[in-house]
């Protein structure tokens, strides 16, 4: 079953990974390379639908893994457990605050502007928020990733103790 949890975990990590590195900046750089007034507008669109994914399904990945968590015989160390379930509720927690509470807000500011947000000066208040969302979206995606990661690595030694 650790192997399974294993697995659950690296693949959601190796796509978010991948989103983060190649698919999100792609998007942008080959639609702002056909210099349409609305690429970036394109682009987030196609990035937020892609993230949507990646967020539920971190999300489901992270409560799964917590509740199997409390299946398994705890390591020798009850602080490695804690561990453990503590970084798997911050990958929970990451992914639905980006889901459901960041991305709506994000959304609702990119449609209340006349323009494309492309046209929207850096300057504007809604701008600012909007980019200051961006990067909460962001930190948060990270964080998500480091905290499976190190979990990866605990739970891979709890698997091979076992």
């Amino acid at each position: 079953m650790q192997q399974f949890r294993l697995l659950l975990l690296g693949a959601w990590l190796g796509a978010a990974l991948f989103f983060s590195a190649r698919v999100a900046p792609v998007v942008f750089s080959v639609l702002r390379g056909f210099q349409l007034y609305n690429a970036s507008e394109i682009a987030g669109t196609i990035v937020t639908r892609t993230l949507a994914t990646i967020n539920t399904v971190g999300f489901v990945i992270g409560v799964l893994l917590l509740l199997t968590a409390f299946l398994f015989p705890r390591p020798a160390t009850k602080r490695l457990w804690y561990a453990e379930v503590t970084l798997l509720t911050l990958v929970s927690l990451a992914t639905a605050v980006s889901q459901w509470i960041i991305s709506p807000k994000m959304l609702a500011l990119r449609t209340s502007f006349a323009v494309p947000i492309d046209q929207v000066a850096r300057a504007h208040p809604g701008r600012m928020t909007f980019d200051a969302l961006h990067g909460y979206s962001v930190a948060l995606l990270a964080a998500a990733m480091l905290a499976s990661l190190i979990a990866f690595f605990l739970i891979a030694r709890r698997a091979a103790k076992a």
